[in-house]
């Protein structure tokens, strides 16, 4: 995966000479997990550069740069890195399309490396996407296998409007032999496995998660379907619900703590549109709701295959929804 996006981003750098890359070490080191790794030199550091550490200055630059014509890529080294520069995203990066009535656009891309599974110490491992998806004006974004990782790289950097471009760090030594090339859009969800008695819905480092669950699953006789959302701004409703309608049931899986996250919003769209398809609740298996935990505690905290099996165990079995908690005549 981590070839993938440097290709895209050389690619789109050769195609388009207002395309620039900056951030912290992106330069001569390539980046901290290389994803930039000789850009600098192929391209001359004035479109490949290091900047000063301070994050709200990287993204005020931008915001400053595509006003003038440029095309800038940024990248925040760690997800939490980026919180001293969210006061720029949220304020001006997402608001200046509509502030301005549509005359200014600001074609960025915000690289953030983001999620678990890399033992990474405090400030070094979060998953911060619902802050980004949760303010209007950002498209938010996050690859789940090394063909998305390029294709949708592409996508942001040709986009007018500024994406939130979340990178799962523990994919970014995940393989494949598929070429690279432009696949789906923003906003179109992916079937990454068919199947007829739940749908589990994950995104980014989520996905492989809820593969591994899928094929577990089998054992236990229960044939999952696993949606990829690949997009959360952008969300694709068509294909998330369609899913639904056909299995009759619903997991959502997500690294991020469940208390008013991603998964949430996943849960009631899906309640919404879906209601009388359901056989059972829609559930969740999230991250706990606690501040990221250190190195050793990690895998508590993550969701793993035993708990995505454990979930749909809590699922209702049978096709009838369970009425013996309700009463006749107000009864107890």
């Amino acid at each position: 995966m981590a070839q993938a996006l440097n290709t895209a981003l050389r690619e789109a750098m050769d195609e388009d000479e207002r395309v620039v890359v900056f951030g912290e070490d992106v330069g001569a080191l390539g980046g901290v997990f290389r994803i930039t790794d000789g850009l600098a030199a192929k391209f001359g550091d004035d479109r490949c550069f290091d900047t000063p550490l301070a994050e709200a200055g990287i993204a005020g630059f931008a915001v400053g740069m595509a006003m003038g014509g440029f095309r800038p890529v940024i990248e925040m080294q760690f997800d939490a890195f980026a919180y001293p520069a969210f006061e720029q995203i949220a304020s001006h990066v997402a608001k200046m399309r509509n502030r301005t009535r549509g005359r200014i656009a600001l074609p960025i891309v915000i690289r953030i490396p983001y999620a678990g599974g890399i033992g990474g110490v405090e400030h070094h491992c979060d998953s911060s996407e619902g802050y980004y998806a949760h303010t209007p004006g950002l498209k938010v974004v996050t690859p789940a296998t090394v063909g998305d990782a390029y294709s949708l790289l592409r996508e942001a950097i040709d986009d007018s409007d500024p994406v939130v471009f979340m990178e799962p760090k523990k994919l970014y030594w995940a393989k494949s032999d598929d070429a690279l090339a432009r696949t789906e859009p923003f906003g179109r969800a992916a079937v990454r496995r068919a199947g007829r008695d739940v749908t589990l819905v994950a995104y980014g480092p989520s996905v492989p998660v809820a593969l591994e669950a899928a094929e577990a699953a089998e054992e236990k006789g229960w044939d999952a379907e696993v949606v990829d959302l690949r997009t959360l701004v952008p969300f694709d409703d068509a294909t998330v619900a369609a899913s639904v309608r056909r299995t009759g049931r619903c997991v959502v899986v997500s690294e991020a703590a469940g208390f008013a996250g991603v998964g949430a919003e996943v849960a009631a769209r899906v309640q919404e549109r879906c209601f009388h398809s359901l056989h059972a609740p829609v559930l969740r298996v999230s991250g706990l709701d606690i501040p990221y935990p250190p190195p050793m505690l990690e895998r508590h905290h993550l969701p793993d295959v035993d708990r995505i099996l454990d979930t749909l165990d809590r699922l209702q079995r049978d096709d009838q929804p369970d009425v013996r908690h309700l009463s006749l005549g107000g009864a107890a």
